[in-house]
Formats: structure tokens, C-alpha cells, sequence
């Protein structure tokens, strides 16, 4: 009986550590968050150091970025016009181009797509500076790490996603007019004007919405990562697949959440 209720007990105790850890996991990127954000705002300020992270966030983003938008718009189009010739809605091509790449596709890809490459480098970055010690010399020096490599990665994301997903969706829909003008036989003048006729202000300013929610996640995650890493090499490369992984799934999960609180 004895041992019925401690394996009994040992069942439930299993069953618990995973919710209490996702909380305390949850609370402790919470923490650093605050952290980040109130010291951030404090002096002394980084200038140099917040224009830096624009351009690697952003400016070096742009070709992969670009490449990616330009495809998936053309890809779109063809797909929705396949799809709308059985039904014979092939006119419709312009307008769920333009609703999907601006609300849906843009933001989302263009999240995934700097995720892969800035939240990796940002883990592998601090990550290393832990497992070097270098962050503990700076604080040796009076040099806040917050202030001085983190705060700056987070707002230059915050402000870089949107103008890139304003770039992308732009470069997705000139993909899906390309292609519509080029091999599916629409008129570009009628094209343009459904195009501008179902863009409406409230899809640029979800797409922005979602960019700067993204942004604000690629950077936390892929700095708290970093400045969590311990165990040498091994570490640095765990923490980097974790910044990715743990990025792309709040990237998804934060997607679904604003769409479904702003069509409720």
C-alpha cells in the first residue's frame, strides 16, 4: 500500500514540474523583460550601440527578406487563382493577395525569417560573452550589460520589424502583380485598382501590430537565452536552438492571439 501511494504521488509530482516549470520559465523571461526595459530607459544611453543592432536587425535582414516576400506573393497569387478557377472566382486573386500578404503572410514570414537569423546570432553572441566571462568583466567594470547590449538589441527590433514587414508587404504585392500580369492575364490597371480598393488602413496597422510584437520577442528571447547560457560550448549552442525554437513558437502563438482578439 505503502508504495502504491508513493508511485501514486511520484505520477502526479511528474505531472507537475511540467506546468510549474513553464510558469517559472514564463516568470523568469518576465523578469528579465523588466529588467531590460526599465534599465534601458534609464541613462546612460547607447546610441551608437542602438544604431548598430538597427542595421543588423534590419538594413542586412532586407535581402532575405525581399527574396522571401517577392516569392511568397507570386506563389500566392497562383495558388489562389488555381484554387478560384474551380469555383469560378479567379477576379479575386488581387484582393486575398493583398488581404493575405498584408494581414497574415508579411508580418509572419518576415518574423520567422529574422528570427532564424537575429534571435540565433544574438543568443550565440551573449551566450559566448557568458561562458567567457566577459559579462561579469563588464559588470566589473560598471559597465550595465542591460544598458549596453540588450536594451539597445531590443528596441532597435522593436522599430526595425515593422519597417521591414512595411518593405515586404510592398515587395509581396508587387510579386503577386508580377506574376498575375505576367502569366495569368489579369489587366494591371484593373488589378492595381482592386488592390488599392481592398487595402484598407486597419490591415497596415495589424501587420505594424504584429511586427513590433514579433520584433519585441526575437530580441528578448534571443538575448535572455544568451545571458542565461552556462556550460561552456555545449551551452552556447543549446541556447542558441533554444532562442530559435522558443522564438518561432511565441512568434505563432502571438500571431493567433491578435488575430482572434481583433475579429472577435
Amino acid at each position: 500500500m505503502t508504495r502504491l501511494i508513493a508511485a501514486l504521488f511520484g505520477f502526479f509530482a511528474a505531472i507537475g514540474r511540467v506546468p510549474i516549470g513553464l510558469f517559472a520559465a514564463i516568470g523568469r523571461v518576465a523578469i528579465f523583460a523588466w529588467r531590460t526595459i526599465s534599465r534601458g530607459l534609464a541613462p546612460p544611453y547607447y546610441p551608437g550601440r542602438f544604431l548598430e543592432q538597427l542595421a543588423s536587425i534590419g538594413w542586412f535582414s532586407l535581402p532575405v527578406v525581399g527574396m522571401t516576400a517577392i516569392f511568397t506573393g507570386a506563389a500566392l497569387a497562383q495558388q489562389v487563382y488555381t484554387g478560384g478557377s474551380r469555383f469560378n472566382a479567379q477576379s479575386t486573386v488581387p484582393a486575398i493577395v493583398t488581404f493575405g500578404m498584408v494581414r497574415e503572410l508579411g508580418p509572419v514570414l518576415v518574423g520567422l525569417m529574422v528570427a532564424g537569423r537575429v534571435a540565433s546570432a544574438m543568443a550565440a553572441e551573449i551566450g559566448t560573452m557568458r561562458v567567457t566571462e566577459q559579462l561579469d568583466a563588464m559588470e566589473t567594470l560598471r559597465t550595465d550589460p542591460f544598458r549596453y547590449l540588450i536594451a539597445p538589441r531590443l528596441f532597435a527590433a522593436v522599430l526595425a520589424l515593422p519597417a521591414m514587414v512595411l518593405i515586404a508587404d510592398s515587395i509581396g504585392l508587387f510579386g503577386g502583380y508580377m506574376l498575375s500580369i505576367g502569366k495569368l492575364g489579369f489587366n494591371p490597371s484593373n488589378y492595381l485598382h482592386t488592390t488599392r480598393q481592398f487595402l484598407e488602413m486597419d490591415d497596415v496597422v495589424m501587420s505594424l501590430v504584429k511586427a513590433a510584437v514579433f520584433g519585441f520577442f526575437i530580441a528578448l528571447l534571443g538575448c535572455y537565452n544568451g545571458y542565461a547560457t552556462q556550460g561552456g560550448a555545449a551551452g552556447v549552442g543549446r541556447s542558441t536552438t533554444d532562442a530559435v525554437v522558443s522564438t518561432f513558437i511565441l512568434i505563432l502563438l502571438s500571431d493567433l492571439l491578435i488575430t482572434v482578439m481583433v475579429f472577435t
